[in-house]
Formats: C-alpha cells, structure tokens, sequence
C-alpha cells in the first residue's frame, strides 16, 4: 500500500515539475520581443515600406530594362505616351498643338497663349515639357519633344505615336469603304 502510494506520488510530482518546465518554457518564448518592439512600431513600419518600395523600383527597372530592350518591335499609340508623359490635360493639350504645329514647332509664349484658360505661362510650358521629357525618357528612353533654337518641336517618334500609323489610316480606309 505504501508502495502505491509513493508511486502516485511521483507521477504527481513529476508531472508538477513538467507543469514548471512548460511554464519556464513558456515565459522564454514570450520574453522574445519582436521587431515592432524592439524598434517601434513606427520605425519597423518604415522599415518594412521601404523594403517593399525598393523591390518596386527593382520591378519597375526590370520592365524598362524590357521594354528598351524590345522598343524597335513595340509601336507606342497615343493613350501609352499620354499615360506615361501626360500627368494632366494641359501636358495632354500641350502636345496636341505641337503634334498640329508638326515641323514649325511653337515657341512657348504661343503655347501659353493657346492655353489662357488654364493660365499657363511661358516659363511653365517650358517645364512642363521638361517633366514630360524625363519622364518619358526615363520609361522607353525617347523624347516627345525636343527645342530647335527657341521653338519646342515634337519629334519623329512622338509623330508616328501622336498621329495616325499606317494600320489605322487603313482601318478607315475599309471602314469608309464599308459605309459607301
């Protein structure tokens, strides 16, 4: 009987200590603070927007290093160029008169003058082609428009992009055939 006893005793005992054991486990996996503790939640935040901006610009750099690399089999249409130099209506009108001027260009006092309603001046049409320059340059490494002497002029490739191509003047062509 006594021997019964002791041995229940143990088992009592040793799963007592193995109760202690779990709770010392326990309170050391819970004594491990985490990142946002250690630094802040606000710091381990930026951290992380960092880290997640820097892989977009790896993204973004592989997809320019992509399409420079395929630009002679890519034809750019017209919402491409706009959506990538065009931040708003007046970049988009901006281009417009040049695309109409061809050639000639317009000097940009001209520019600013066709653009009274959105009280654009001179200076800030030069800019504005400046900004649509680095950017389009920075994507597929071409310029939309380019200065000779003091008249802003667009250029070859933003003609072609800007203006019909031969495979939409011949979609109208059927289309108007069509219809007669």
């Amino acid at each position: 009987m006594v021997q019964a006893h002791l041995s229940r005793f143990r088992t009592l005992a040793f799963s007592g200590f193995e109760r202690c054991m779990m709770e010392v486990e326990e309170k050391k996996r819970s004594e491990r603070r985490s990142q946002t503790e250690k630094v802040g939640r606000l710091k381990y935040n930026q951290q992380l927007l960092k880290r997640a901006l820097h892989d977009i610009e790896e993204v973004k750099l592989m997809q320019r290093t992509i399409l420079a690399g395929l630009k002679g089999m890519f034809h750019f249409r017209r919402p491409m160029i706009q959506k990538l130099a065009c931040v708003d209506e007046v970049d988009v009108l901006i281009l417009d008169y040049l695309y109409q001027a061809r050639n000639a260009g317009l000097l940009p006092k001209d520019l600013a003058a066709k653009l009274i309603e959105f009280r654009v001046r001179r200076h800030q049409v030069s800019r504005r082609i400046l900004r649509m320059n680095k950017r389009l340059e920075k994507e597929i490494g071409e310029k939309p428009v380019e200065k000779h002497g003091w008249h802003w002029v667009i250029t070859s490739f933003a003609l072609e992009s800007w203006g019909d191509s031969e495979i939409d003047r011949q979609v109208h062509e059927t289309s108007g055939d069509a219809a007669e």
